[in-house]
């Protein structure tokens, strides 16, 4: 019989985390800026963000919250982002499912450096 997964424990793809944390890198900060007064959830956004770079976060709750990121990131996904009032509900559903994942490794310090950055954005 098969050992029950743990998805605390469950390996990681190495090489599609690089890609998203690559992915993440390029691209989360300049779509972030342009989108920030717009993203009904950019505060959870944010605490994703900074929990996923977090040296302290656990591997697998970093890839999946890059691969969550990842996806936001991207220019082409299921509802393209201009689309007004839906544009960002697949996104947000990719957060959303991402943070309740691993909610527990989001932390209240994540969620400060989330509204310090948020405030930086908006002034």
């Amino acid at each position: 019989m098969a050992e029950p997964r743990n998805s605390e424990t469950d390996t990681v793809d190495s090489r599609q985390f690089e890609r998203d944390r690559a992915r993440v890198e390029a691209g989360f900060w300049p779509k972030l800026r342009r989108l920030a007064g717009r993203l009904p959830f950019a505060d959870e956004l944010l605490a994703a963000y900074f929990c996923a770079v977090d040296p302290a976060s656990p591997l697998k709750v970093k890839a999946v919250l890059m691969g969550a990121l990842a996806y936001f990131v991207l220019p082409f996904d299921a509802v393209p982002d201009f689309l007004a009032l839906f544009g960002f509900a697949d996104d947000a559903a990719v957060i959303y499912a991402a943070i309740k994942t691993v909610a527990k490794h989001i932390t209240p310090t994540h969620r400060d450096k989330a509204r310090a950055a948020l405030d930086k954005l908006s002034a």
